[in-house]
C-alpha cells in the first residue's frame, strides 16, 4: 500500500507542474503566432493544439523523474 501512496503523490505532484509548462507554451505560440503574423484562425488553434502536445509529450518523464528523484531524497 506504501508504494501506491507514493506513485500516486508523484502522480499528483508531477501533473501540477508540466500541465501547467505545456499550456504556457501553447499559450506563447498562440500569442505569437497571433501578434506577428497573419495565419487563419485555424491554422493557429491547430499549431497550438500541436505545440501543447508535444510539450506535453517531452515535459512529462522529465518532471516525473525529478519529482521522483526529490521524494527519494526527503
Amino acid at each position: 500500500m506504501e508504494h501506491e501512496q507514493v506513485e500516486k503523490e508523484v502522480a499528483q505532484k508531477s501533473m501540477l507542474i508540466y500541465l501547467p509548462i505545456s499550456i504556457g507554451a501553447a499559450i506563447l505560440f498562440f500569442l505569437s503566432a497571433t501578434i506577428t503574423s497573419s495565419y487563419p484562425l485555424v491554422a493557429r488553434i491547430g499549431g497550438t493544439v500541436w505545440v501543447g502536445l508535444l510539450s506535453l509529450i517531452v515535459s512529462m518523464p522529465l518532471v516525473i523523474s525529478k519529482v521522483k528523484s526529490s521524494l527519494k531524497n526527503r
